[in-house]
């Protein structure tokens, strides 16, 4: 059996995430059968999601977004772009300079 213990901030990231789906999910007018039937899953998988147990697959969730047509709002979620830590130490591992250094000297003697 695995060690894997959830931080504490980590797991309140994931219950919001499912009060924010059972939101999206209510404004629907949609239930919970509803939801899992567009969607393809389980309506138990889904209440788990909703409820933000750890163990529910990210397949799942990805899944029921793009049934609530919520799966654009995932496009920044990890975005190399706007990942300004990882840049900074990517730009500190590169050489001050690109290519070989050149020789002293005239470049057109043949």
């Amino acid at each position: 059996m695995s060690n894997f213990v959830i931080p504490p901030h980590v797991t309140e990231g994931i219950v919001q995430l499912g009060q924010r789906i059972r939101i999206a999910r209510i404004r629907r007018g949609w239930s919970v059968v509803d939801l899992a039937s567009k969607a393809g899953v389980n309506r138990n998988t889904l209440t788990a999601l909703e409820l933000g147990k750890p163990g529910t697959a990210m397949g799942v969730c990805f899944t029921v977004l793009w049934a609530l047509g919520l799966e654009k709002s995932l496009d920044a979620v990890a975005d190399p772009d706007t990942d300004a830590h990882g840049k900074g130490l990517e730009a500190s591992r590169r050489p001050m300079r690109a290519g070989r250094p050149r020789k002293a000297g005239n470049d057109y003697d043949f």
